[in-house]
């Protein structure tokens, strides 16, 4: 299986390189697979902004569209940017060698 490196940075600025993030995982599986302190309340389901990532503007522009339910989630999201994603619903592909994905200041759990 493929990999790419990439970085998580959260809040704080503090920096995680993960450096066998595979291909077409999605992100919010490689964060949990590495420790990344990253929630994900729904389990992946879209279902929440849990998950809420923002992404380098070249990663980003790269990606699939989104589809109108993670659209949806999002404008619940707080630190909304534009270029938040939701982890659970962008896969890591060969684009993301290098990125960084940083983490919000804060989350909203529409679960709770």
């Amino acid at each position: 299986m493929s990999t790419v490196s990439l970085s998580f940075v959260d809040k704080d600025g503090n920096a995680t390189v993960v450096k066998d993030a595979a291909i077409g995982d999605s992100l919010l599986d490689v964060a949990h697979d590495n420790g990344i302190d990253i929630e994900g309340a729904c389990e992946g389901e879209c279902a929440c902004s849990t998950c809420h990532v923002i992404l380098e503007e070249h990663v980003f522009e790269d990606l699939p569209e989104m589809s109108e339910a993670e659209e949806d989630m999002l404008d619940l999201a707080a630190g909304l940017t534009d270029t938040s994603r939701l982890a659970c619903q962008v896969h890591v592909d060969a684009g993301f060698e290098g990125a960084v994905i940083r983490l919000p200041d804060e989350i909203t759990n529409m679960l709770d």
